[in-house]
This record gives structure tokens, sequence and C-alpha cells, in this order.
């Protein structure tokens, strides 16, 4: 595993969705190096020709197979949703061993009233289950893709809550957190997630309520 002075490679599988993009555009600004995957390769050769373009120095490129993508890299972060995740833990676990996996999604029903996992479990602590040897992290699920590009809000920076049993792992994406220009907040171990989880699943009902325009996050205020 790479060390946090040292360039990293980083995958982001489901690169061309929203978050995916969001996430790949906000990273590219960092030293590490960004593997691109997508079903729709176009779309992602497109994305990688765009980072580069809008960031020199960027380390980007589309990559064909969320497999190698994941071999090749020290840091996983699965954009997408809550739903993908079983079939593409199966095909990377042998892979992703004691690699840090970053979950963001958010297990929410269709009308976004409830979530569709038990009280007693996550996203998060369901997705290291199918991956026992890797190091779960939860991160980048309580912000909206908009707030990638306006990190800051009405003057204060969106707080990005992270969860993990792993203290390294949770470190290392303690930084890419910041990176992507957020304030990080570690809320502690991976069922703290379920908390984390909820929290999405408020904001976007007063995003709806309110009309915030998926522009909005939460801020932890504090002396």
């Amino acid at each position: 595993m790479a060390t946090m002075s040292a360039k990293q490679t980083i995958a982001i599988i489901g690169a061309t969705g929203n978050m995916g993009a969001a996430i790949a555009r906000s990273l590219s600004k960092g030293k590490n190096r960004l593997l691109l995957f997508s079903h729709n390769q176009d779309k992602s050769q497109q994305l990688a020709h765009d980072i580069k373009n809008s960031h020199t120095s960027a380390d980007v490129e589309s990559i064909e197979c969320k497999v190698n993508a994941s071999w090749e890299a020290d840091i996983i972060i699965l954009a997408v949703p809550y739903g993908a995740e079983k079939e593409i833990a199966a095909q990377i676990r042998d892979v992703a061993n004691q690699k840090i996996v970053i979950s963001i999604a958010n297990p929410l029903n269709e009308t976004y009233k409830k979530m569709v996992t038990p009280t007693d479990t996550s996203a998060a602590e369901e997705l290291q289950k199918l991956l026992p040897n890797s190091k779960v992290v939860k991160a980048f699920n309580t912000i909206f893709a908009a707030d990638f590009a306006n990190p800051v809000i009405d003057g204060k920076q969106v707080d990005s809550f992270i969860a993990g049993n792993d203290a390294e792992a949770v470190d290392t994406v303690t930084e890419l957190v910041k990176t992507a220009g957020f304030n990080a907040i570690v809320a502690g171990e991976l069922p703290a997630s379920r908390t984390l989880e909820h929290m999405m699943l408020l904001l976007i009902q007063l995003t709806m309520k309110h009309n915030y325009n998926w522009l909005a996050g939460w801020k932890i205020l504090h002396n």
C-alpha cells in the first residue's frame, strides 16, 4: 500500500455518473493517478480528456476493465448505486485484497422516503461483508454532486463525514476529502455509516421540500 507521501493510484468505478465525474474532477487537483471506469467508454474517455485539458498536470486515464482498474489501484472508489455494489464486489474481491474501498452509496428506496437496508446495518457495512479482506471506508455520501464544484456555501465550507474501522485507511481518505475541497470530519468506525446514510436521506428530503437546487450540505458549528 502506498503511503500518503507517495503518489497513489485511485480507481473510480462508475466515473461518468454525476457523483463519479464530480469526484474525478475534484481529485484531479491532487497529485494522484486516476483510473476512470464506466460502462460507457466514450463518456469515460471524454471525461479523462476534459480533466487533462482543465488540469494540465492531472494524471488521469480511462480504463476498459473495472477489475484491471482495481488491480492497479491503491484506493478503489465505488461511485455506483447501492444496488450495483454486490455484483461489483464479487468481481473485484480478489484484486481488492487489503486495499481501501470507498463506499459513497446511500441505500435509499425509489421515492427517497426510507432505506432499503435493515436498521442494524448500512451500505458500507454490507460492502465490508462482501469484501472482508478490504478496508472499507464511508465517504462522500453526505454531499451532492453539485457541492464538489461549490464546496463553500453561504460562506461556509461544506463538511464531509468519514467512517471506517482501519485508522490508517481513514487518515488516507481524510486527505482525499480535503483534496476535493471539503472539511473532513471523522464520525467514527464503520457502524457510524448508518447515521451518515440517514443524514443524506434527510438532506435529500429537505432539498426536495425547500428547493435547495441540489446545492446543499451539512455543517457542524462549534466553538
